[in-house]
């Protein structure tokens, strides 16, 4: 090639910011070309410029400020803008990260334009398809030229599905290389705990944003209930960095006031104050994949806010319990939980990751 390899990568949301971080750096290193693209799924400024600046990302060519909206309204914004951006850069592939309606738009996108897609945390599986990022994990894979699997059983996963050879690449968890190289840095530079007058394992940390947690106001009011009698019993504060889609929530439900009354509600914080909160607290509470496994990076028991979990890992190992809130009593979850560590164990490999997406990327062009 008498060019070097461009690639268009596509980000939307906090955990691909993350990703991206360690992985485009990887990418410049190894000589290729990037351009890009934050489509704005999460485009508060707090829940999206933060991480950039922090990350050392440089400034998106293209930002499509797209915004909320109903899944395939948000979805069918984003892919006509992205194939527009596909067709005036013309890259030589296109990078996708995780699960959300920007992955799911990016390799729609490209795999109508014959552009090769490669999909970092490929081969996860929740096995519940209500969760909208079921759906989008499963049709991205299926549409991938190369498939950066993070773990033995993602590969499995793609195997059961008829996805095997070479485009599959067992290359450990890019978040496991982000959290290595943010930890100390977040210790040295993060004055969160000050800031918030915490001090380490005396608080509970919480993050609730997916739509299963917030939509049903039923099931949102039974994990706001929940952490708040953990808090009581273990006499710990439950800090919850408030996502925008889950304040909204509890305006609606009418359980604003009551969860600030039980519950330390916090803005959304950057990703080095997200780090050092996470390796701080006692326990992690989450509806997220990503803080489940940054919980388990960091040895900080956790307990996931849901009826499965895509890091199965992490339940085997001991690190991770699962507490669905239509049926489990989460307090009582939690206090069972805080003080008890897993298996020593390192499913994810040893934190160079993103070497291996580039390597891989680079050898297949």
């Amino acid at each position: 090639m008498s060019r070097p390899l461009r690639i268009l990568t596509i980000v939307g949301a906090r955990p691909q910011f993350v990703k991206a971080g360690v992985v485009s750096q990887a990418l410049a290193a190894a000589g290729v070309e990037e351009c890009l693209v934050h489509t704005g799924q999460h485009y508060d400024a707090d829940m999206s410029a933060i991480f950039f600046e922090e990350l050392g990302i440089p400034a998106p060519a293209h930002h499509l400020g797209i915004g909320s909206g109903s899944h395939g309204a948000q979805t069918g914004r984003m892919l006509e803008a992205i194939e527009q951006v596909i067709l005036d850069e013309k890259p030589d592939r296109v990078l996708v990260y995780g699960d959300t309606n920007s992955t799911l738009a990016g390799a729609v996108a490209a795999s109508k334009l014959h552009v090769p897609i490669d999909h970092v945390e490929a081969g996860l599986r929740s096995f519940n398809r209500r969760m909208p990022e079921e759906i989008n994990r499963v049709v991205t894979d299926h549409l991938s030229a190369l498939l950066f699997a993070p773990t033995d059983t993602a590969v499995a996963n793609l195997a059961n599905e008829g996805i095997v050879g070479e485009q599959v690449v067992q290359c450990g968890d890019v978040m496991h290389d982000a959290t290595l190289a943010a930890r100390e840095v977040a210790a040295a530079q993060s004055d969160v705990l000050d800031r918030l007058s915490l001090e380490s394992e005396r608080f509970i940390l919480a993050t609730i944003h997916r739509a299963e947690s917030t939509d049903d106001p039923v099931v949102l009011g039974r994990i706001v209930d929940g952490l708040a009698r953990a808090a009581v019993a273990a006499g710990l504060e439950v800090v919850l960095p408030l996502h925008p889609r889950t304040r909204g929530a509890l305006e609606r439900a009418g359980l604003l006031e009551s969860a600030d009354a039980a519950l330390r509600l916090v803005p959304p914080v950057g990703y080095l104050d997200m780090t050092r909160l996470e390796s701080a607290a006692a326990l992690v509470a989450t509806d997220s994949g990503g803080v489940q496994k940054e919980a388990f990076f960091h040895q900080v028991p956790c307990v996931t806010l849901r009826s499965e979990t895509e890091w199965v890992e992490l339940v085997d190992l001991g690190w991770n319990t699962l507490a669905d809130p239509d049926h489990a009593d989460i307090a009582a979850v939690i206090a069972a939980r805080l003080g008890v560590r897993g298996k020593e164990s390192s499913p994810y490999g040893e934190g160079r990751a993103a070497e291996v997406v580039a390597e891989h990327i680079l050898a297949t062009t």
